[in-house]
């Protein structure tokens, strides 16, 4: 058993990360934005922590002292700093949320079990007495998936998984780690890097989610290219139900019927707690290598990186951002939209692993990138995204602050299907919020298709969550119309929860509810999200 040296700081808790690195915007900015979106400062002031809005905890001493006879009284907290801490997640209408001083989501008490039998027996309590459980990593989702129903049960806990951090056992001879769903992933690179190894695992919210937010999400990092998905790195999994325990996972590929570690992937807590990961993984890259490519057109770009994806080399990192994303992202500092128009498309490539392999497959990836168009711009746009990566949360807090609404939206479709898919969310979202800034890329690749990531920008109108969420639901119907997914790694949650339906049509959505009564047949595991 290992465990990392460094202790994970609280995230914000009514923004996204370090506290100090959140920053007003220039007055440049604002004034642009008042002109160009019509934002103006919000009419109230963002509400502080003592100022957060309460229930009152609905759960009995004798309850309490159940599970605190499970975990011990020091890991069964109800104090309000850490209710407010586990309240929902990080999507923007969490955040105006908690900005109005809004806590009516937050649970009753935050429980800290230090092993698998732990988490057993205090889903066996919860279960007993009806108490929702919503199992809590780094509490990053955006889809609302840390937002419980509470109507109809006795009371909710947040089941934060934050002793479970410890570096179990590393198979060097099958590149096999063990690894507890704790740990978020600086921790677990931290003690990968002990032994030479590395996940590769760099999503957006790297600094502060969780393996086992991961698992449960489907999540995909940024060098998903080289490294794949999250999902494709887990061999095996233990999990916690109120049934008991599920052991999934003996060999690197099986032909013993379904999968059944697939029902616990994406699963968002729904129905279990996983409680340790086996996972894959891969030797430390010696060296890391990005830079920037530029093409005419958002339609060129994806032409090369679709040739990319399916003849080779693949890079590691390889990322494609349309119009306004490219004329927004290459601004000077304090100059939004400071570029002239005609910047193009900009691609980011990276390549990782020993030097000569990475040297070589850039060299044999560039002739390509250049053949079809693309004229490189040098390492420095590449080393500006890399030095930059998990910056863009903390932007959307500034101009949260500023008095717009800006909000991150994601599918994925085959090749084929992408224009339409890009067509048609921007138009509802222009149909929804009048005329939004709206930017997109592409951030993951395959042989047949690729994921379409949309930032939108807009002023915020007097009820500014209802104004998302009704942008939301016509985002949600756009993509099921134009065949999407309605989510490629940001999870389903409550948001996409009927659109998921849709996707999936009613005999999936009895399959999921099978499995739910099954697994959970009081229904007290994260009520409310992922099952429509």
């Amino acid at each position: 058993m290992e465990t990392p040296t460094t202790k994970p700081e609280p995230m914000l808790w009514s923004g996204w990360g370090d506290p100090a690195r959140a920053a007003e915007l220039p007055q440049p900015v604002r004034e642009l934005l008042a002109g160009l979106l019509g934002v103006r400062p919000p009419a109230a002031p963002a509400a502080g922590l003592g100022e957060v809005r309460l229930p009152a905890p609905a759960l009995t001493p004798h309850v309490l002292a159940e599970l605190e006879a499970v975990v011990g009284a020091g890991h069964v907290r109800s104090g309000d700093e850490d209710r407010i801490r586990h309240t929902r997640g990080k999507s923007t209408p969490d955040l105006l949320r908690m900005r109005a001083g809004d806590g009516s989501d937050a649970p009753d008490a935050v429980l800290l079990p230090g092993s698998h039998d732990e988490v057993l027996e205090l889903l066996r309590i919860c279960a007993g007495h009806r108490v929702a459980v919503v199992p809590f990593g780094g509490g990053t989702s955006v889809v609302g998936g840390l937002a419980p129903a509470r109507e109809g049960f006795a009371g909710v806990v947040a089941l934060d998984l934050a002793r479970l951090d410890r570096l179990v056992s590393v198979d060097a001879e099958s590149m096999v780690v063990e690894m507890e769903p704790g740990l978020r992933a600086p921790q677990a690179e931290e003690l990968l890097a002990r032994h030479g190894l590395t996940l590769g695992h760099f999503p957006q919210s790297f600094e502060y989610a969780t393996l086992g937010g991961f698992a449960a999400a489907r999540s995909s990092g940024q060098a998903s290219a080289g490294y794949g998905r999250f999902d494709d790195m887990v061999v095996g999994m233990t999990a916690a139900t109120p049934r008991g325990t599920l052991d999934l996972g003996r060999a690197p590929k099986s032909a013993a019927g379904p999968d059944l570690r697939q029902v616990v992937l994406g699963s968002e807590g729904a129905f279990g707690v996983i409680t340790s990961l086996r996972l894959r993984a891969r030797r430390a890259p010696a060296v890391r290598i990005y830079e920037g490519w530029r093409f005419e057109s958002f339609a060129a770009g994806t032409a090369a990186l679709r040739r990319l994806a399916q003849d080779g080399p693949l890079p590691t990192v390889l990322r494609l951002s349309d119009e306004t994303e490219t004329m927004i992202g290459l601004a000077r500092p304090g100059e939004l939209g400071g570029l002239a128009a005609g910047a193009g498309c900009q691609v980011i490539a990276g390549y990782e692993g020993e030097a000569a392999e990475a040297a070589g497959r850039r060299e044999r990836a560039a002739a390509v990138l250049s053949g079809l168009g693309g004229t490189c711009l040098g390492a420095d746009p590449g080393e500006a995204w890399a030095h930059g990566r998990y910056s863009a949360p903390y932007l959307r807090d500034s101009l949260l602050a500023a008095g717009a609404t800006v909000e991150t939206l994601e599918t994925a479709g085959f090749w084929s299907a992408l224009p339409r898919l890009y067509d048609a969310v921007r138009l509802a979202l222009h149909g929804s919020l009048g005329s939004p800034l709206v930017m997109c890329h592409i951030s993951h690749v395959y042989g047949t298709g690729a994921s379409l990531y949309f930032t939108v920008v807009t002023a915020q109108s007097g009820d500014p969550v209802g104004q998302w969420e009704a942008a939301k639901r016509s985002v949600n119907e756009a993509i099921v119309a134009a065949g999407g997914t309605i989510s490629h790694h940001h999870g389903v949650g409550r948001d996409h929860r009927e659109a998921y339906a849709a996707e999936i049509g009613g005999l999936g959505v009895e399959i999921l509810r099978g499995i739910k009564d099954r697994l959970d047949p009081e229904g007290v595991l994260n009520p409310g999200v992922l099952i429509p």
